[in-house]
């Protein structure tokens, strides 16, 4: 499997260069989430682990921060009318933000992430918003688990970078049921010029729409949600 081929650095590796940890309070329609992260990211980029891991497969701990794209996701997913029980699949989940709003509305989460860091900080941000109904996955979009079917997939700022446009799009239309939703927020980064063409040639069906967010008092950033599903969406 890909994840033996590409391994990322292990959390032994990482979780003693982090540094330290701070609390951001993160705001989402006037409600407030916890979210633990390390305060200075970037010291990552100077970890062995990370280095060879770039070597062999341009690995960057992304995961260590929060993203524009993943304030946009939450804010949308707050709003949704989700069926309470449900089980949504955060895939490329970072710090977990959008799957830990989805949590507050009542679904069961798969936290999945490539990163086992990723995933670590998000079963923790989970716990410190006091929620337990939830699962954590390590997952290579490359390689879809044959094991793995849900109607909600939650998604931000996984098209960086134009390689992941393919294999996003085809992990996308393995797991999804047919009548399922997949959301997913960019910043209009380079590659998303070709996403929507991309995910027509793949025969899945989609709207856009316009979304925004930011910090408190702070930047805000726009772009764009896409509403991913199988036929008619």
């Amino acid at each position: 499997m890909s994840l033996d081929r590409y391994p990322a650095p292990t959390p032994e590796q990482i979780l003693p260069l982090l540094g330290e940890i701070v609390r951001e309070k993160v705001i989402v329609e006037k409600q407030t989430f916890l979210i633990a992260h390390p305060a200075q990211s970037d010291h990552l980029l100077d970890a062995p682990g990370v280095r060879t891991a770039f070597s062999r497969d341009e690995y960057m701990p992304y995961w260590a921060e929060i993203w524009p794209a993943a304030r946009m996701l939450a804010k949308v997913v707050i709003h949704e009318p989700w069926p309470v029980g449900e089980t949504a699949l955060e895939m490329g989940c970072g710090l977990g933000l959008a799957g830990i709003v989805a949590l507050s509305r009542g679904l069961h989460v798969v936290f999945s992430d490539y990163d086992l860091c990723a995933l670590k900080f998000a079963a923790d941000n989970a716990q410190l918003n006091g929620y337990d109904n939830f699962t954590t996955r390590q997952i290579d979009w490359r390689t879809p688990p044959a094991d793995l079917r849900v109607k909600i997939i939650l998604a931000s700022d996984l098209i960086y970078e134009a390689r992941n446009v393919e294999p996003v799009i085809g992990f996308i239309k393995e797991v999804l049921l047919p009548g399922g939703v997949c959301l997913l927020t960019d910043q209009d980064r380079i590659p998303s010029a070709t996403f929507g063409a991309a995910l027509t040639a793949a025969r899945l069906a989609f709207t856009t729409q316009f979304v925004r967010a930011g910090e408190p008092g702070g930047k805000r950033s726009k772009g764009t949600l896409y509403r991913i599903g199988h036929g008619t969406c």
